[in-house]
């Protein structure tokens, strides 16, 4: 059964399985079911663009959270022991269950968090691409041989699953940074522990109707819910060996202390403050339109948005044009057709936004496009910020040292690409990062000298394939092996080195024996 008839159908299968049927409560996943929290505490998920409640997400209790744990256990002692062809298997039916209902994630992605149509399926999509590799598992999982390493002796190596781990998700990508995490986990064959956020919980429990779908036995992913004891369960409970998690820099380093000192491997992506930096000889109306959607689309809630616009020289007079086309994108409830910015995640985040905007001003940037006061007929409610640009902005200021996480941008002036460059490097962020030029050594010197994991030549969100890594560095990561790609393989998986000794002088027979036995 797939979810365009689970859904076309109001939803009928889903209140028995992801959602309460007495009450719009998100459900717990537990060994393969659905299940009802037991809590008493309960945390409302609102429409942003509406601000009603859509459904309510339970803090598991700790029983539920150590029933959870105790069945991605049991499970990984068979799950483990699949044939690697098995666990290829289901990623290759999942991969098809996704494409199927991309338009049904889509939906419920615009609905909790509030982006818009066309990038809900982008954010399905590009974790669709993570189940696609992860389809490659046969050569990507393999060892090394070394034959005769010593007189009859041989070495070889196995590449092996490390037991239960766990992934904390954000709320600005629902359904790809799940996808980042579980199908790279069990693929490798160990088990996830999944917590999303407490925000957008209902992509990742479609997910799950999916993975059941797709034939994954029972305990393989398992999913609770929650906050603060949530993240200390997943941080304490020795059993979990790995932890993956993307979002804040406050939560990020608090996983990445608290789980590392339990002696848990951690990856954490976290901040980002990235620049663009925009040359006199760029192609200004490709470099321009690219820059307005890499800063506004998402509601700048990305954390590869490109936030920071550092024009060089010549380039500084293109900044009207720029204002020019951000004033043009139409600011509306994400479902709505041709919406280009949805609205932002919640009142919080809006307040918060709206003050780094006020202490750039106050700071003595130049609020060139102010986006606070926009208005949204028929969505009055909605937690809009429109497309804000503040120009001569300097490092020191509040606004450029901070992620803004919301439709904002921020320009920086460079009299030279040297300038351009100190600007990049002296941030203590190191997610990404991109330079608009057609001049190829302009651009060899950038890639060259810029501190950046993540680097995009008139690419302006250079997030890589996931062949590749997604690699940030410096303050966005900490961690030793990255999300997704060879790194991502790496992390969730232990190398077992055997030597083995089989002397030749111990062959009892090197030929058949085809007389009649005697008794000699």
């Amino acid at each position: 059964m797939s979810l365009v008839r689970l859904i076309g159908a109001e939803a009928r299968h889903l209140a028995k399985r992801s959602y309460s049927s007495a009450a719009p409560t998100t459900k717990l996943f537990i060994d393969g079911k659905f299940v009802e929290s037991k809590t008493t505490e309960w945390i409302d998920v609102h429409d942003p663009a509406t601000n009603q409640v859509v459904t309510r997400v339970p803090k598991a209790t700790q029983a539920e959270m150590q029933t959870a744990l105790e069945s991605n256990k049991k499970a990984f002692r068979s799950w483990s022991n699949q044939s690697i062809l098995t666990r290829q298997q289901v990623m290759f039916k999942l991969q098809a269950l996704i494409k199927e209902n991309m338009g049904e994630l889509a939906k419920n992605i615009t609905k909790e968090q509030g982006k818009t149509l066309a990038d809900a399926e982008g954010d399905v999509l590009r974790g669709l691409q993570v189940v696609e590799h992860c389809c490659s598992i046969p050569s990507l999982q393999m060892g090394e041989t070394v034959a005769n390493v010593a007189r009859d002796m041989d070495t070889y190596s196995l590449v092996m699953p490390l037991g239960v781990t766990a992934g904390v998700a954000p709320f600005n990508f629902p359904a790809m940074i799940p996808l980042w995490m579980f199908p790279v986990a069990i693929t490798t064959g160990n088990t996830m522990l999944l917590k999303p956020s407490e925000r957008v919980p209902g992509a990742t429990m479609l997910l799950m109707e999916l993975l059941n779908e797709a034939g994954c036995p029972p305990g393989v992913v398992n999913v609770i819910h929650g906050q603060h004891d949530a993240v200390n369960f997943i941080c304490d409970a020795p059993e979990i060996k790995a932890v993956s998690f993307v979002g804040s820099d406050q939560a990020g380093k608090y996983i990445y202390e608290r789980a590392g000192k339990n002696g848990k491997r951690v990856q954490s992506n976290m901040g980002a403050k990235n620049h663009g930096i925009i040359l006199g000889d760029a192609n200004k109306e490709n470099t321009l339109n690219q820059l307005a959607g890499a800063a506004f689309g998402a509601a700048g809630q990305r954390c590869m948005a490109l936030s920071t616009a550092v024009f060089v020289g010549d380039a500084q007079a293109w900044i009207p044009d720029l204002v020019d086309r951000a004033q043009k994108l139409k600011v509306n409830a994400g479902h709505v057709p041709g919406t280009d910015v949805g609205p932002v995640i919640s009142a919080a985040s809006r307040q918060r936004i709206n003050d780094l905007i006020e202490s750039g001003v106050k700071e003595g940037a130049k609020l060139i496009l102010d986006g606070r006061k926009v208005s949204v007929p028929g969505y009055e409610d909605g937690y809009f910020v429109g497309p804000t640009i503040l120009s001569d902005v300097t490092p020191s200021m509040k606004c450029y040292t901070e992620e803004i996480f919301g439709p904002v941008l921020v320009i920086l002036k460079a009299d030279n690409l040297d300038d351009a460059i100190g600007i990049v490097n002296a941030n203590p962020y190191g997610n990404g990062t991109a330079v608009f030029t057609t001049n190829g050594a302009a651009a060899r010197k950038f890639v060259n000298e810029i501190d950046a994991g993540q680097v995009g030549v008139n690419v302006p969100i250079p997030v890589p394939l996931p062949m590749f890594s997604f690699t940030g560095t410096r303050g966005s990561f900490r961690g030793d092996h990255h999300f997704y790609g060879k790194q991502g393989i790496k992390f969730y998986t232990q190398t077992k080195t055997v030597t083995q000794l089989w002397r030749e002088t111990d062959v009892t027979h090197t030929q058949a024996a085809v007389a009649m036995p005697t008794m000699k």
